[in-house]
């Protein structure tokens, strides 16, 4: 792995490289497809249904239905259409945000790539995606963070950040592909809560060689070229598994520069500092559910027949070389 320097650009200088603001989009593109052969994402958020039209518009007020299971899992069902044992599906669900809000999140599976993908807009606007990929052991995130025009910024900036993929996260892609809902316009929330994770992401991922390290990384990080995060100790998980380790290159930390602080307590706007994003999962299928049965003889089996549903929040702290990349995490 090399070693980053600690140098800032002088404002606003556009250029290329970590010493410099990466360029802005004069417009935003529409997010690429987080799954290869997965259907294009769509910008889930309230009322976005309605905007399309068709089918899953929104409808007027119905009279409220008796309590139904989450999600059915469908065991021995083929996806229609599917050709042989890969399956491609798409799920949307509703899904209550936090301040009681309530957004559509997409959930995709495709289980011929091993992958599956979930996106949501959350309340402030930014639209997160996570992006599994099983058979590299990779999990991508990726926030397309509203801008603010009149402090300078573009309309969107993007961040991904790039992680192990530890077993039993979440459910594997061949089960969310079998995944169907009974009331769709039910407003879902997670069954557990599983505890805020703290990353401190030290290292920098190479855009034009992350495809060997996860397929993946080349769609859903492509507005990000320049903002690709990971942590060391995943780096030293993945060369153990052969990756090339000249993809990676160390950020400059606290150690090398004494005088680097957190961007909240930063004033100037063009100074290094170390900034701190968060996004949550608000709902997720992060296990199996198997129930019982008995044949005619007595003889008891289980079988697959749900899931169940978590929510997890993440912290990632990460160098910026310029505050300016930062103006979320300030103090207030």
């Amino acid at each position: 792995m090399k070693r980053a320097s600690g140098r800032c650009a002088e404002p606003p200088q556009a250029g290329r490289g970590r010493g410099r603001a990466p360029p802005l989009a004069a417009a935003p593109r529409l997010p690429a497809a987080p799954c290869r052969r997965c259907p294009e994402p769509a910008a889930a958020g309230p009322g976005s249904a309605a905007r399309r039209g068709g089918r899953g518009a929104m409808r007027g007020p119905r009279r409220r239905l008796p309590a139904l299971p989450a999600l059915l899992w469908l065991a021995l069902a083929p996806l229609p259409g599917a050709p042989g044992p890969a399956a491609r599906a798409e799920l949307r669900v509703r899904v209550r945000l936090p301040g009681g809000q309530v957004t559509e999140e997409s959930l995709q599976a495709d289980s011929g790539s091993d992958c599956i993908s979930l996106e949501l807009r959350t309340a402030d606007g930014a639209l997160v995606t996570l992006t599994a990929d099983f058979r590299q052991e990779v999990k991508i995130f990726r926030a397309l963070i509203l801008g603010e025009l009149e402090r300078g910024q573009s309309q969107f900036q993007a961040l991904c950040f790039v992680t192990r993929l530890h077993r039993n996260e979440i459910i594997p892609s061949e089960s969310m592909a079998k995944l169907r809902q009974k009331n769709p316009r039910t407003v879902r929330q997670a069954e557990e809560v599983r505890g805020l994770e703290h990353l401190s992401m030290d290292v920098a991922v190479n855009f034009s060689k992350g495809a060997q390290l996860s397929s993946h990384i080349h769609n859903v990080c492509a507005e990000a070229k320049e903002a690709i995060y990971t942590r060391e100790e995943d780096v030293k998980f993945w060369l153990e598994k052969g990756v090339d380790g000249s993809m990676f290159e160390v950020l400059p930390q606290t150690s090398d520069l004494p005088d680097l602080q957190r961007c909240k307590l930063c004033a100037d706007r063009w100074k290094p500092c170390i900034c701190s994003y968060s996004l949550s999962i608000e709902w997720y299928p992060c296990m199996l559910k198997y129930c019982k049965s008995r044949d005619a003889a007595g003889k008891v089996s289980s079988y697959k027949c749900g899931i169940r549903s978590c929510q997890k929040g993440y912290t990632f702290d990460y160098y910026v070389p310029q505050k300016q990349l930062c103006l979320w995490d300030e103090e207030t």
